[in-house]
C-alpha cells in the first residue's frame, strides 16, 4: 500500500462520522419548524408511537397514514412515517389489533417504524401547508387569511344591573377574566340608565311584560384571553341576572408592531398572482398544480371574472368564508366546501370559490416536509405518490 493509500484509508468517510439520525432528532426539526403550540385546541400533533432514541436512516411522508401508505413505507424501509392528518383524531380506548387504527398501530410498532404527525400547527406554521398551496398555485405571499395571535384578548363589556355587578364579576374573574399581565380582577365600570320593554311571555328579573322599563345599570369591560372565551361566556350567561343578557366581544387580527405580515404565522395565506387571469383559467391552473383526484376542481363564480388577489387554505376552510368575504379578495381555494354556506357567501357578494379535494390541497406541503430534513438532517425522504383521497368514483 503506498503512503497515498494510507492516508486515505485512515480518513474516515463523511457518512461514517455522521452521529445517526434518531426519531428524537426528526422530532426537534419538525417542531422548530411546526411549533406544536401553533396547533388549534382540540388538536395532537406529534409522535403518535415510537421510541425517540431509535435510529431512522428513511422517512416517508403522506397526507394520510392508510393501510397502503404504511405498506409502501414499511417496504421501502421506513423506520418513519410523517403524515399531515393524525391517526388519532377522537380519544380512544383502545388500539387493539381488531381496528383498523388499532391494527396499523400495531403494524408499525412490530416494524419498528415510528408514526408523526404534523396538523393544524403545519397550518399555522410559516412556511407551512398554506404557504405550500400558495406557491403551488403560483402566488406571492401577503400576508396570512388569519393571523396566529398567542397572547390575543378579547375585550367583553357586558350591561348587568348595578345590583349585581359583584356577583357578575366575581364570576368572570373565577373563569379567568379580568387578567391583564401581573394584574387581576381588572374591569371598568360606566353606571347608566337601561331601557326595554318586556313583551308578552316574557319572565324579566325587573319589569313588567308590556310595560316599558328603566333600571340603573352598569357597563362593565374586562379583557380576557381569547382562548377562555367559551369559559367567560358560560361565566357571564350564569351569572347574569337577565333571560336575554347584553354583552359585546370585540377583538382584534392586528399584528404586532413592526411585523413582516407575509413572515406571519396562522391560518391560510393570501396572495396575488403575477398576472390577472379570468376565473376559467385560474381554475385549470390550480387543477394542474395539485394531484389528481377523482373529486377534481370545482368553481363557483363568474367564469369571466378577473382573478388577481387569491386566498387559499388547505384542508377544509368552510368557516373561514366570512373572513375571505372581510379580505376582499377577488378568489378563495380551498376544500370540502358544502352548498348552503357557499351559496349565501355568493349571495352576500363573496368572492369566485374553487373546492380542491382536501388531501390535494395539502399534498404540496409533504415535499417541503421533505426538503427540510434533507437539508437539516441529511436523510432520506421519500413524498409517496399515493393520493389518500377517499373518493374513487365520479360521474356526470
Amino acid at each position: 500500500m503506498n503512503e497515498h493509500s494510507e492516508t486515505v484509508a485512515a480518513t474516515p468517510s463523511v457518512e461514517s462520522e455522521r452521529a445517526p439520525r434518531t426519531v428524537g432528532d426528526i422530532i426537534a426539526v419538525m417542531d422548530r419548524a411546526y411549533p406544536p403550540h401553533y396547533a388549534e385546541k382540540w388538536d395532537h400533533p406529534g409522535l403518535v408511537c415510537g421510541d425517540p432514541d431509535a435510529v431512522v436512516n428513511k422517512v416517508c411522508c403522506a397526507v394520510d397514514l392508510t393501510p397502503e401508505t404504511l405498506n409502501e413505507s414499511l417496504a421501502q424501509g421506513a423506520q418513519m412515517v410523517i403524515t399531515h392528518h393524525p391517526v388519532l383524531f377522537q380519544a380512544v380506548h383502545s388500539v387493539a389489533v381488531s381496528t383498523p387504527k388499532g391494527k396499523m398501530i400495531h403494524n408499525a410498532i412490530s416494524a419498528g417504524c415510528a408514526l408523526f404527525c404534523a396538523h393544524t400547527n403545519a397550518d399555522s406554521a410559516n412556511p407551512g401547508v398554506n404557504d405550500a398551496l400558495a406557491e403551488a398555485l403560483g402566488l406571492t405571499v401577503q400576508r396570512p387569511l388569519i393571523p396566529y395571535h398567542p397572547e390575543a384578548l378579547d375585550r367583553w363589556v357586558v350591561h348587568v344591573p348595578a345590583s349585581q355587578v359583584a356577583v357578575l364579576q366575581d364570576a368572570v374573574f373565577s373563569a379567568g377574566g379580568g387578567a391583564l399581565g401581573d394584574y387581576t380582577q381588572c374591569s371598568f365600570r360606566v353606571d347608566g340608565t337601561g331601557q326595554f320593554l318586556p313583551m308578552r311571555g316574557a319572565d324579566p328579573y325587573l319589569g313588567t311584560p308590556g310595560k316599558l322599563a328603566t333600571v340603573s345599570e352598569s357597563r362593565i369591560e374586562f379583557v380576557a384571553e381569547r382562548r377562555l372565551r367559551a369559559e367567560i361566556q358560560e361565566a357571564v350567561t350564569t351569572a347574569h341576572p337577565y333571560e336575554e343578557p347584553s354583552y359585546d366581544i370585540l377583538e382584534s387580527y392586528a399584528p404586532a408592531p413592526g411585523s413582516n405580515l407575509a413572515d406571519a404565522p396562522g391560518l391560510g395565506r393570501i396572495g396575488t398572482l403575477a398576472q390577472p387571469l379570468p376565473l376559467r383559467d385560474f381554475v385549470e391552473i390550480v387543477l394542474e398544480a395539485l394531484p389528481p383526484t377523482v373529486w377534481g376542481v370545482r368553481a363557483a363564480g363568474d367564469p369571466t371574472a378577473t382573478i388577481e388577489t387569491v386566498a387559499v387554505c388547505g384542508g377544509a376552510g368552510g368557516s373561514f368564508l366570512d373572513d375571505v368575504r372581510a379580505a376582499g379578495v377577488d378568489c378563495y381555494v380551498t376544500s370540502d366546501l358544502r352548498h348552503h354556506p357557499v351559496d349565501d357567501f355568493l349571495q352576500a357578494g363573496g368572492s369566485a370559490v374553487i373546492d380542491t379535494a382536501h388531501a390535494a390541497s395539502e399534498y404540496p406541503w409533504l415535499s417541503q416536509v421533505a426538503d427540510l430534513l434533507e437539508r437539516e438532517l441529511d436523510l432520506d425522504v421519500t413524498v409517496l405518490p399515493l393520493i389518500t383521497d377517499p373518493w374513487t368514483l365520479h360521474s356526470k
